[in-house]
């Protein structure tokens, strides 16, 4: 009887530092792969802001030059909002906008949008999603030229209720067998505008006030720091 209970003892503390091992090892794959999920997020969203505003428009260091604006809800799920401004010669040019598509297919959709001092979408880049890949996926400039679409735009151009997919009587395009994706997106940047629009005065007064002597320098690029495949309605 002894013996067995020996055996059922070894055995209980073979399984707990098994458990201990594998829970250890686990927290720690855990938390190097999320530092570097968070770093490649970080040089992702860097090489967004330069592909909606390029270097060539900007010479401050626009990566630190930021600015806190007016909490709303309506762009961000936390409240508040850190803006990229683009300064030329330390004249404000535009600023990027972080934004968030919370009724994509797939759940939330991330975006910046890029716009200018006259209220003018300067660009507009994804830059995290979970749509469907080969549908809704091609929201993503390196996927389709369809993010292309909104550069230009601005709230009179189109007109307010053409701020659509095709299919709901706008003029955006829908993707064939996905108008949901779509549909989340061109929402948010209409969203994003009326924001704009709504706290013009108080953005502009942020944006106009000095930068720091540390935004002055520019940084180059490189040192910048339930998806289904059934048809979308």
């Amino acid at each position: 009887m002894s013996a067995l209970i020996t055996s059922i003892t070894r055995s209980a503390i073979g399984l707990g530092l098994f458990a201990v091992i594998t829970g250890g090892t686990i927290a720690i794959t855990q938390a190097m792969t999320e530092d570097r999920i968070q770093e490649q997020a970080a040089k992702a969203e860097a090489s967004a802001l330069f592909e909606i505003i390029p270097e060539s428009e900007h010479t401050n260091d626009m990566l630190r030059d930021t600015v806190s604006l007016p909490a709303s809800d309506v762009l961000t799920q936390s409240g508040t909002i850190e803006a990229w401004v683009a300064r030329r010669n330390g004249e404000p040019v535009g600023l990027i906008l972080p934004a968030i598509a919370p009724d994509g297919y797939s759940g939330d959709i991330n975006l910046l949008v890029g716009i200018d001092l006259q209220g003018t979408i300067l660009g507009v880049r994804i830059t995290n999603h979970r749509e469907t890949p080969g549908l809704g996926d091609r929201i993503e400039a390196r996927k389709s030229n369809w993010i292309e679409s909104f550069t230009g735009k601005s709230l009179g151009n189109p007109p307010p209720r053409q701020w659509n997919v095709k299919k709901n009587g706008g003029v955006f395009d829908q993707f064939t067998g996905a108008t949901i994706t779509p549909r989340a997106v061109v929402k948010s940047v209409q969203k994003t505008l009326k924001y704009f629009r709504q706290n013009r005065r108080a953005i502009l007064a942020r944006v106009h006030a000095a930068p720091s002597l540390e935004s002055q320098a520019v940084t180059p690029l490189g040192d910048a720091g339930k998806s289904r495949p059934e048809e979308q309605l």
